[in-house]
């Protein structure tokens, strides 16, 4: 009888919260211990096992949340009348470089994208998908993004240890491909550093790959070699 009565308040409970709960929180609310809080959710979710039930509770974001199972989700399409957020591919590459690299800042994030990110990172944080976390030790101090609970959520993970393995190799490989000092266009588009124009008292001088450049500042004097 008292486990019954158990299940039906664990039931209640996670329906009423909606978001994830620590079994922490269940065992502070419940007055049980770490241990029967577990024994019951346990119980609870072979309940839902039975084809009959259309819920059950799964583990994300480090807690427990009551969800509608997987295969019902064409049923719970035809309740819902609301526009889904869509992410664009330029916001979930930008998101994939904030979960896989966190703390990461926006700078860090254009030279591995080679574009400007500060739309879709706006995008993301009005999403509450990632946000702030403090500030980077460096010269400016620019502001670091990590991911939030609300993507774990919505991924369906429960700790950023069940992301997938990436070869470091893939993220580094575009940042290798720019040089310090690399500019950006207008339209956020990467400019290559090939072919610029150095101007020198209404003069130009055209800098190719293999060009050495000396600098005297002193002497007010920029002296270009052609390189080997």
């Amino acid at each position: 009888m008292f486990e019954v009565q158990m299940l039906g308040q664990l039931e209640a409970l996670l329906f009423a919260a909606g978001e994830p709960l620590s079994d922490d929180k269940i065992s502070s609310v419940m007055g049980l211990t770490l241990e029967e809080v577990r024994n019951i959710l346990t119980k609870l979710n072979q309940e839902y096992e039975n084809e009959a039930r259309g819920l059950t509770v799964r583990k994300v974001a480090g807690g427990y949340q009551l969800t509608t199972k997987p295969e019902l989700i064409g049923t719970i399409h035809k309740l819902i009348n609301k526009q889904e957020v869509k992410l664009s591919n330029a916001a979930m590459e930008t998101l994939a470089i904030v979960a896989f690299k966190q703390p990461v800042t926006r700078s860090e994030m254009e030279a591995i994208r080679g574009v400007k990110v500060d739309g879709v990172v706006n995008t993301l944080l009005d999403a509450n998908l990632i946000a702030e976390a403090g500030r980077k030790d460096a010269l400016g101090h620019p502001i670091l993004y990590v991911t939030t609970d609300v993507f774990l959520t919505t991924f369906g993970l429960n700790t950023l240890n069940d992301l997938p393995e990436i070869p470091e190799e893939i993220l580094e490989a575009k940042a290798e491909e720019l040089q310090e000092g690399a500019l950006f266009s207008a339209d956020g588009e990467l400019l290559p550093l090939k072919d610029e124009k150095l101007e020198i008292d209404n003069t130009s001088a055209k800098v190719a790959d293999t060009d050495i450049i000396n600098v005297d500042v002193e002497q007010e004097k920029i002296e270009i070699k052609p390189g080997s």
